[in-house]
C-alpha cells in the first residue's frame, strides 16, 4: 500500500497476531532542502517478480528500489524531470518502464513533457543484499 504522505506500508492478509506483528510502514520520497523536510506523495509501485523487491516512484521525481523484508532501500535512480506517474517491471525483472508525467501538484504551471523511460536494471540494483555472502 502506498500513501500521499510519503510512506509505504507492508500489510499482511493473514490475521494471526504472529504475522500481524511483521507489518510496518517506512518513510520514502522525502527531500531535505534548507533544513526543511519536504514530503512527496508516492504515486507508483511495481514489484520485481524474481527478487520480491519493489520500486516506488514519487512526485519528487525519484525512483527507489526497496527490500521490504529487510526494510532497506537498495538504490535510488537519478532524478527524472517531473513526477513519476507509473512503473512496471518486465516479466523477467530485467527492465523497468518509468512514466514521468506532471501530476498537477502545483496546479497548471509550465512543466516538462510527459515521457516514458526504459531502464535496464541489474541484480545489484534489485536483489536483496544478504549479510555474510558475496553473491
Amino acid at each position: 500500500m502506498y500513501h500521499v504522505g510519503g510512506r509505504v506500508a507492508v500489510e499482511y492478509l493473514d490475521p494471526s497476531p504472529e504475522i500481524q506483528k511483521k507489518k510496518y510502514a517506512f518513510k520514502c520520497h522525502r527531500i531535505k532542502e534548507d533544513g526543511i523536510e519536504k514530503i512527496y506523495p508516492v504515486n507508483a509501485i511495481a514489484f520485481h517478480s524474481l527478487h520480491n523487491t519493489f520500486a516506488t516512484g514519487g512526485s519528487d521525481g525519484f525512483v527507489n528500489i526497496w527490500d521490504g523484508f529487510h526494510k532497506k532501500r537498495l538504490c535510488q535512480f537519478h532524478r527524472y524531470p517531473t513526477s513519476i506517474a507509473s512503473l512496471a517491471f518486465s516479466h523477467d525483472g530485467s527492465v523497468l518502464a518509468i512514466a514521468s508525467s506532471y501530476m498537477y501538484e502545483e496546479l497548471d504551471v509550465e512543466h516538462p513533457e510527459d515521457a516514458i523511460y526504459i531502464r535496464n536494471v541489474t541484480d545489484q540494483e534489485t536483489k536483496p543484499k544478504t549479510s555474510g555472502s558475496a553473491s
